[in-house]
């Protein structure tokens, strides 16, 4: 008769022969848990819950190929990160999965270890945190490092590293804690492009609607508030732009600018960069969120970081457009918005509001009152929800252009409101993309910039290179060929 051991052994070894030896899953335990951010799961829900919902009821993108998100504690970072969060949609599925994404790709800095090229974590099977364990999607971890020898496994890159892990509870809170795919954790570190492109190279395969990339980068590190905020929009606009050259010479352009303590324009800037050659124009960068630490902590602002969120959308060549319903609501939101000013009340709230109307784009409101002019005034950015911008222009076109008197309650029936909505920027770069007539032009060197609107064209009698040339010396200031060595952007206006 066989002995207990005897049986125990056997069936060991024929689990053995059979490739079913069970070993402990590898887990990569939360370091940095009660530093940058609580190691309490109860109060760690509550804390990430409260920063998403600080952003509840703004756009969300359906076609979300990348997000890039700092990595700072939460106290300072955590409601800018949370607006690129709040970008993705937490319940859409795509072709053969049931989940949000097949897998998420987390690129980020390296802040222990140099690599001169990547680090992915071929060794967990799951990353932990106060909220629970996220999978390593192993098998892709493994494909990379099989793909190119500039991916290695390092553990030192990986073991201290805090700019992915701080990424989990909010992806654990926004998918759900145990719906989060699995991720594939990537420590980028060099400064050699060709070695960025080999990295891009054998990532771009994966970014497909199945995946999504999460970039991890704070921007400027330690300089004065005031100098931070110029720095880092810089820096924003070149992210902005999609142009990885662009990106590079404004890093190095900052970096020659002799600002006080400027230690970095962007501390992830090799998993941005890889992320920009990754992409092509049928991608658009969207700027989310820009915070620096000065914003939140008040006492001191002569050493400060950045923190900028931005959404990568695909398929960004799509027209813009709004519907009849979506033109009467903003028309309606004008009109409420120049009322409730005349009476003294709040800004009224607009909860049923499309997607589009939440999206971020300039606006001009102009108010004629018997056919002549009563009122203009517009925004020209990208950094206000449609629905708002149009609500602020109409109150500042009838009480705050300085060519008028204030609109009075007695005149507001004979006020008719024009809206111009000005669609996305799209880089151009040359004139041959550019249509007289059809396309409003921006101009935009160092830090000048100035734009004529599509319908100036229509009052003066100019060929297409004097329309830029008269934006170029009499908007940006920067003389009449100014624009050969500029940036340029078209966009259109939707009138009504």
């Amino acid at each position: 008769m066989k002995t207990l051991l005897t049986i125990l052994t056997t069936i060991m070894m024929m689990n053995m022969c059979n490739g079913q030896t069970r070993k402990e899953p590898v887990v990569r335990p939360a370091t940095q848990a009660n530093r940058f951010y609580t190691g309490d799961a109860r109060v760690l829900r509550e804390e990430v819950d409260s920063l998403l919902a600080l952003h509840r009821g703004e756009t969300i993108y359906d076609n979300v190929a990348a997000l890039i998100v700092p990595h700072a504690g939460y106290y300072y970072s955590g409601n800018v990160a949370a607006a690129a969060y709040m970008a993705v949609p937490k319940n859409k599925t795509v072709v053969s999965t049931n989940r949000t994404y097949k897998r998420i790709f987390l690129l980020g800095p390296s802040h222990h270890e140099w690599l001169d090229g990547a680090s992915v974590n071929t060794e967990a099977d799951y990353y932990a945190t106060p909220l629970g364990r996220v999978k390593v999607d192993h098998e892709t971890a493994l494909a990379l490092t099989a793909a190119d020898s500039v991916f290695r496994y390092r553990p030192k890159a990986h073991d201290r590293e805090h700019c992915l892990e701080v990424q989990l509870p909010f992806l654990q809170r926004r998918f759900g804690e145990d719906s989060v795919p699995p991720i594939v954790p990537v420590i980028i570190s060099t400064n050699d492009y060709r070695k960025l492109k080999r990295i891009a190279d054998a990532l771009k395969p994966y970014l497909t609607e199945e995946n999504l990339f999460i970039v991890s980068s704070d921007f400027s590190h330690y300089p004065s508030y005031e100098d931070a905020c110029k720095v880092d929009a810089q820096t924003g606009k070149a992210v902005e732009s999609g142009d990885v050259e662009q990106f590079i010479a404004t890093l190095k352009e900052n970096a020659r600018s002799g600002v006080r303590n400027l230690a970095t324009s962007a501390c992830g800037e090799a998993a941005i960069a890889t992320m920009l050659i990754m992409t092509d124009s049928t991608y658009q960068v969207k700027h989310l969120q820009y915070l620096n630490s000065g914003d939140i902590d008040h006492y001191d602002h002569s050493r400060v970081v950045g923190y900028h969120a931005f959404t990568i959308i695909r398929g960004a060549s799509q027209e813009f457009s709004l519907s009849a319903d979506e033109k009467l609501t903003l028309k309606k939101i004008a009109l409420t918005s120049i009322k409730d000013s005349l009476n003294g009340k709040a800004k009224a709230e607009h909860p049923s509001l499309t997607a589009t109307l939440r999206q971020k784009c300039g606006a001009f409101v102009s108010l004629h009152k018997h056919g002549r002019l009563r009122g203009c005034i517009g925004h020209f950015g990208e950094d206000v929800p449609l629905h708002e911008i149009v609500a602020e222009m109409a109150r500042a076109a009838a009480f705050e252009d300085p060519r008028f008197m204030p609109v009075t309650a007695d005149e507001l029936a004979d006020i008719d409101i024009e809206i111009s909505v000005l669609t996305p920027m799209r880089r151009i770069h040359s004139l041959d993309e550019f249509q007289l007539h059809r396309h409003g032009i921006y101009i935009r060197r160092g830090y000048r910039s100035g734009t004529f609107l599509p319908q100036v064209a229509d009052e003066v009698n100019w060929t297409k290179e004097e329309f830029v040339s008269h934006c170029a010396q009499d908007k940006a200031g920067i003389g009449w060929d100014g624009w050969r060595d500029a940036e340029l952007y078209v966009y259109e206006a939707i009138v009504f």
